[in-house]
């Protein structure tokens, strides 16, 4: 073992082989046999496919060891062969080497274990570390140039083959001068996360973490998807200054999407694309390139002309360490006119206004309007409540804001929306410069005027705040690809202070501000008590809560809309005693109804760092009324 591998790197590329498995399968070795157990059935063969490689301009040859785990190997009765396996590999690969009079280094294959790890699977991360570090004692004893960890998808299953890897070269009888080079690599799907929804941001951070001298893609679709996420890890590993060391960047991708006709398997990428791809890999800082499944000797011989090209065109140091100088980060835009208040701890007044049911929006600006002048601080459009029809609530936010001069706050809810509109939607929002987010489910649509729409959704409320605000807000995508600039979203939640079930509103609660949630909306509170109590609740297993409340308040119309929230609205309970000064008040409903919430709001500035008010009916004139009546009280 040498470090060898690691000084060539520093100096320029390194080109790797291509797949095993397809020259196997075009010799006539169908996908049931065992490819590893070849090594020790037809060693032959497999020591021809190394030196075709060689021969082509490889410079480094992967070990056919891929699958040669305990696992894998038992589904073909072998599980006791691991150790002459995965020798046999290595001394073929040294032996083909040696044999060629090149000069080419040995990269030992390491695979998944082909088990699903637990909480999914039935294998514990003991049993998968046991399993690795087994396969790996045997090739490191072989006396390999380098480890190779290929086509995982779950972190923790790498994480335990690399963490193996480190505790067989520690405690190794005779251990060799320097540490054998990790080579750790993942797989990646059409949507640029692995099957487990890791990102390449994700995938870099942690494979940098573990100390591993490589990190990179491999396999994955083909060469386009691949430089788009190995560019994203580049980047990641750029800007983190905790990043260990010198660490290098892998490449080999599939040679495209796998086609099958005729009983047989084909890959539409030709030698002279990957010819192509290997010299932009270059460009943009890969210095470990290869191919994975479909690509064959000519891929490589493509491969090689380019990157000989490219060598000597343009002399450069690869690694991140010594490449590029770190751009000037972009500076993100300033607070939401909403986050600067409450960031300085002013009280805030909001008002929920429903979008029109036409595309005449004129009604509700003119609302808006009223109760701007009559002292709201922030505009609530809601979406589609109660899931009934209505015009877009971004279109209406973003009215409210160029002509009314109030600024905004979007309901956003998750329910019926996939993550690609997500995330148009957002972007939309914040190009109309509508930034105050309020993340909630949504009314099931069946409850609505088309009950037959989908319902569909791919994030909860607590995962979009997460997108929100560590995602877009930092200035990538879910996929940790790049939009340009960071964003400025400020994100609220939803919070019943009375639900029944007060256990499970804490937890979701919690999620939501370990998510980054700025503040809360509530429903509405007619038993400040109530509230009281649940914040003792959540004070007592997770400290004071320090999340802004808006507070809930909806005034009662008449006894008859009293009597319609607390029987039939899910999540409203109105005290018996409010109740009954309703049904007392008679035609004076709607002055005894404003005079409870204005009670109300007072008992609820105890606790609430603002008020969230319903209008009753869209009766906007009676919360500009109850403004009005909280200052004259105010000031007495």
């Amino acid at each position: 073992m040498t470090d060898s591998l690691l000084t060539h790197l520093a100096q320029g590329n390194l080109l790797c082989d291509g797949a095993m498995g397809t020259l196997l399968y075009a010799h006539g070795v169908s996908f049931e046999q065992c490819f590893d157990a070849l090594n020790l059935e037809q060693p032959a063969l497999v020591q021809e496919l190394h030196d075709e490689y060689l021969r082509a301009g490889a410079e480094v040859i992967e070990t056919n060891t891929f699958g040669a785990n305990r696992f894998k190997l038992d589904a073909h009765g072998l599980n006791h062969r691991v150790a002459e396996i995965n020798g046999a590999g290595v001394k073929l690969a040294r032996d083909a080497i040696n044999a060629s009079g090149r000069t080419a280094f040995v990269a030992a294959s390491v695979g998944p274990l082909g088990v699903q790890l637990a909480p999914v699977g039935s294998i514990s991360r003991q049993e998968a570390y046991d399993a690795f570090r087994e396969q790996i004692a045997a090739l490191v004893s072989a006396q390999p140039d380098a480890l190779v960890f290929e086509t995982f998808s779950n972190l923790q299953e790498i994480t335990e083959a690399i963490r193996a890897a480190h505790d067989v070269g520690a405690h190794a009888v005779a251990p060799p001068a320097a540490p054998i080079p990790i080579i750790a690599q993942m797989t990646f799907t059409r949507d640029a996360v692995t099957t487990y929804s890791y990102t390449p941001v994700q995938v870099a951070h942690a494979l940098a973490a573990l100390k591993v001298n490589v990190i990179g893609v491999n396999c994955s679709v083909g060469p386009a998807l691949v430089l788009r996420v190995v560019e994203q890890m580049i980047e990641t590993v750029r800007q983190d200054p905790r990043k260990p060391g010198m660490i290098y960047f892998s490449a080999q991708p599939n040679a495209g999407f796998p086609e099958a006709s005729g009983g047989r398997i084909f890959y539409p990428a030709t030698p002279d694309y990957f010819g192509d791809y290997a010299r932009r890999f270059a460009e943009v800082g890969v210095s470990f390139i290869g191919g994975c499944c479909g690509t064959t000797p000519q891929h490589i011989r493509m491969m090689r002309l380019a990157l000989d090209a490219h060598a000597r065109k343009h002399a450069r140091v690869t690694s991140v360490a010594a490449r590029e100088k770190q751009a000037a980060p972009v500076a993100p835009e300033p607070p939401t006119q909403l986050q600067q208040k409450l960031n300085a701890g002013r009280f805030i007044v909001g008002v929920e206004m429903d979008p029109p049911r036409g595309f005449n929006p004129d009604a509700v600006l003119a609302g808006a309007l009223l109760l701007k002048q009559a002292g709201a601080d922030i505009i609530n459009v809601a979406d589609t409540p109660r899931a009934q029809m209505r015009m877009s609530a971004w279109a209406v936010a973003h009215l409210v804001q160029t002509q009314v001069g109030a600024e905004a706050v979007l309901h956003f809810p998750v329910r019926g929306r996939n993550l690609l509109r997500v995330h148009g939607d957002l972007l939309a929002a914040h190009a109309l410069r509508v930034r105050n987010i309020f993340a909630c489910m949504g009314d099931p649509v069946a409850t609505g005027d088309y009950p037959q729409a989908t319902d569909a959704y791919d994030v909860v409320p607590s995962g979009l705040v997460k997108l929100v605000k560590q995602h877009f807000n930092q200035g990538v995508d879910h996929a940790g690809t790049s939009i340009g600039a960071p964003c400025s979203f400020t994100a609220g939640v939803a919070c019943d202070l009375g639900a029944r079930d007060a256990a499970r509103e804490i937890k979701t609660l919690r999620k939501k501000i370990q998510a980054g949630a700025d503040f809360c909306l509530t429903q509405p509170i007619y038993d400040p008590n109530v509230a009281r109590e649940f914040l003792k609740r959540y004070a007592d297993e997770y400290g004071k809560l320090e999340l802004p409340i808006l507070a809930g308040v909806l005034p009662l119309a008449n006894s008859r809309h009293t009597e319609f929230l607390h029987n039939e609205v899910p999540g409203i309970i109105i005290p018996d005693a409010l109740r009954e000064r309703m049904r007392r008040a008679g035609d004076a409903g709607q002055a005894e109804g404003l005079k409870i919430a204005s009670e109300l709001w007072q008992e609820l500035t105890e606790f609430a760092h603002g008020v969230y008010i319903m209008p009753p009916f869209h009766r906007y004139e009676l919360v500009a009324e109850l403004l009005s009546a909280v200052r004259v009280k105010a000031n007495c």
